[in-house]
Order: structure tokens, then sequence, then C-alpha cells
């Protein structure tokens, strides 16, 4: 099918219609749930299970990260993405990203699609573990982790407190260039709109979180099918190597973007670059190819850093591309 274009205007109301219908009451210790001796709850789910045609999908959180808004909006004048933030009910001053990490299950083998932060990116991340118990898998029952690219956030929970591997079990597939660029040489982190401090901590973290599976790992090309019903799509400029991924499993596809966005206020509602893209040129480039594809197609998306659990349609705009949360399914 082919792409259709839609006013902004009616693309945003409805997305914020949809939303409304989503917000629900606060569940907490106090009130009348408390009073009737109903267990408060202590938070909310970090999983979220669906099908792609015969294969089994789940998204995992690996729980969030925050920065600087101009970090992931680069070219936004300020005062206009101040006004952005606000008309969207986000602070102005910092911005959440979620970790939405991937379990496939198919041909007989639990996938991991990016590992996740742990601690490498502030206290928040690691939340992967957890996650994984509460479907009843430990990190043993994982037999292969595909990584789109090697920044710390998609490399930091290889890597188990005691050192050795969290995945005991699991291939790593990693793309080749990225491997050369960050791990067989001193990379140039100079392109990023970040203190030295940040950037030589980013570096390190990266070695370190791959160091114990430095025996375990498979290079692969982006383009690669790395199982049935998992192919590499090349998207290189975030990094040198940087794959997204198509799920597919009879007529069924699942579109994952990486870090082609990293929130849909700033990088699919409107335009604006990330500032971690190493070539930005390239990076735009390969984010309405594959924008485009997910717009033309329908395909479903899953954003690694979108709100969880980061599943939704791409839209084509009069401006630039809409994002429509998927309804949950329960």
């Amino acid at each position: 099918m082919s792409a259709f274009t839609l006013n902004r205007r009616t693309v945003m109301l409805s997305a914020v219609a949809g939303a409304s219908s989503m917000l629900l009451p606060s569940l907490g210790g106090s009130g009348k749930a408390a009073a009737q001796g109903v267990p408060a709850l202590r938070g909310n789910t970090g999983h979220y299970r669906f099908q792609v045609g015969e294969i089994v999908a789940t998204v995992l959180s690996d729980g969030i990260i925050q920065g600087p808004p101009q970090v992931y909006a680069s070219n936004a004048p300020e005062a206009a993405l101040q006004e952005v933030l606000r008309q969207a009910f986000l602070p102005t001053d910092h911005m959440t990203l979620n970790l939405n990490t991937l379990l496939i299950e198919t041909t007989g083998r639990r996938i991991l699609i990016e590992a996740g932060a742990g601690a490498t990116m502030g206290p928040n991340g690691g939340r992967i573990f957890d996650n994984l118990a509460a479907i009843g898998l430990g990190p043993e029952d994982i037999d292969a982790i595909v990584i789109s690219h090697t920044h710390p956030d998609h490399v930091g929970n290889l890597k188990a407190a005691n050192g050795g591997k969290a995945f005991p079990r699991a291939t790593v597939f990693v793309p080749r260039a990225d491997w050369d660029f960050f791990v067989r040489a001193d990379p140039d982190l100079s392109y990023m709109p970040v203190p030295e401090e940040f950037r030589l901590r980013f570096a390190a973290n990266i070695k370190d979180s791959l160091e114990p599976v430095m025996d375990d790992i498979e290079f692969y090309e982006a383009g690669a099918e790395i199982v049935p019903g998992l192919t590499t799509i090349v998207a290189s400029g975030h990094t040198p190597g940087m794959a997204t991924f198509l799920v597919h499993s009879g007529r069924d596809q699942l579109l994952l973007t990486a870090d082609l966005a990293y929130h849909p206020v700033v990088n699919i509602d409107r335009p604006w670059l990330p500032g971690p893209d190493r070539d930005k040129e390239t990076a735009l480039a390969s984010r309405r190819r594959i924008f485009d594809r997910a717009a033309a197609d329908r395909i479903p998306v899953l954003g690694f850093h979108f709100p969880f659990p980061g599943l939704g349609h791409m839209l084509k705009t009069d401006a630039a591309y809409a994002w429509v949360p998927a309804n949950w399914q329960f």
C-alpha cells in the first residue's frame, strides 16, 4: 500500500484523543483499596507479549536513561524545542528515554535483540533480568543476542556484576563496522555533543561491556539474515555499522528502528537530528528510507527508546512523520 499524506493537526488531535483513553487513576497504597486490605501495587509491568505470525515476541524493559533534550534534537532552536516539549506535557530540562529490548522465540531458540544498558548510563538501567524472571526465564535461557550497534545502552548488560558473562550460553551478534570503530581502535567521539569526561566513560564502557564475550562474538554485515524470521537492515550513520531489524513470519512483520530516532516528539513528529549521530547526513538518509518503508507498507514499528512498550505505526505527514502508538493488548 502506498504512503499517504496527512495534515499534522489532524494526526496530533487524533493521537491526543487516543492517549486520553489510556489515562488511569493512581494505584497506590492509600484510599479505598488500602482500607479494604488490598495489597498495594509496587509498580507497573516491564514486559509486554504479542505475536508476529508464528513468532512469540516480548518487549522486556531494561529501564530508562535521561539526558538534556538538546542532545537528542541537536538542530532544534532552543525556544522551539522548549515549546514542543511543553505542548507534549514533557519536562523541559531533561528527556527520558526507555530501553525496550525484544525477546523473540523462533525456530526453537530464544533470541534477545539488544542487551540493554545495565549500569553504564545511570542508575535506572539493568531491569531486564527482573523482567525476564517475571516471564519465567533467566539469562541462561537466552541462546543469542543481536546488537544493532555497540553503544553502551545496547551492550551494557553483557557483563555481569562479577565480571563474567551475564548471559552464559548466548552467542552475541555484532555489526563488524561498529566493532572495528569502537573496540579495535580508540574511537574519536568528538562529534558527540556531550562533555569530554562523558565521551571517555562512554568509550570505556563499550569495551568493558564486551570484554567477557570476546570469544562468543559473531560478526555480521547489515543486510544479513541472522536466523529465519530475523533480517538486518542497513541503517548506518548513527554509528558506522548500525543495523535495524525486520522480524517476519508469514504475512506479519515488525520493524525495529534501533536509534534512528530517540523520542517520537523530537525525531518523528519533528524532524530534528539526534546529536549522537556520527554522520548526520547518512543517518538522515537511513532514517527517511526506513521510516518511508514503515509508512508506505504500514509495518508495525518498535522503537528502542520510545515510551514503553515502544510499539506503534509511522505515518507520513505534510511536514515529516507522525507517531501513532499501538493499542494495548490485554
